[in-house]
């Protein structure tokens, strides 16, 4: 069974998918190989190149990638995932502090009152990574990055995680025409208490 989702590795998608791949018990049997884009990835599982996709639904392309569904790649799949811890990292050596790279996503986490410049790029690896090689004086990247590299980095500030929607995608339409749904879900529970 191979899996497919969003590189470079470290990334959050790589983080989140083989979360998900423990939780069904598949780390040692499932492949997963990263993908440069989610149309790449969509079209090796519709070519059955691979089987499955994971992908944050908050990602970009994730409103082309379920209109996929129109040409055989369906939803089958969906749950909830923290996300790596997020920090606002500085290099030790940075000149100019005024201008924050960040994925555009993730630009409600922050004060941008605070940040006279922002510089958008296209994911948080890059961001950290970028940050890390010099690319970028601060950026909205990954917290490890700072505990990784504390000769080049610190966290100028934490911001932590949040909980993301994920969608799986395969060939096999799951869904009947109903509402696929999990009646003791924790959000179930939380109705059935009037909360």
């Amino acid at each position: 069974m191979r899996f497919l989702t969003l590189g470079p590795a470290g990334s959050n998608h790589e983080f989140v998918t083989r979360r998900y791949l423990d939780f069904h018990g598949l780390r040692d049997t499932a492949i997963l190989d990263l993908v440069s884009d989610f149309e790449r990835g969509a079209d090796a599982v519709l070519r059955g190149e691979a089987d499955f996709m994971i992908q944050c639904a908050v990602h970009p392309a994730a409103v082309s990638t379920v209109a996929k569904c129109f040409v055989g790649l369906h939803l089958i799949d969906t749950f909830i995932s923290p996300s790596q811890d997020l920090a606002i990292l500085q290099r030790h050596d940075a000149a100019q502090r005024t201008s924050l790279a960040l994925m555009r996503p993730t630009l409600p986490y922050i004060d941008r009152r605070q940040w006279p410049q922002i510089e958008f790029v296209e994911t948080v690896a890059e961001v950290t990574q970028g940050v890390r090689d010099g690319k970028y004086a601060v950026g909205l990247g990954y917290a490890w990055a700072a505990e990784k590299h504390p000769e080049l980095l610190h966290v100028r500030q934490f911001i932590g995680t949040v909980d993301d929607a994920w969608m799986v995608y395969g060939r096999t339409r799951v869904s009947t025409g109903e509402l696929s749904a999990w009646r003791d879900s924790p959000a179930a529970l939380l109705y059935r208490r009037g909360a």
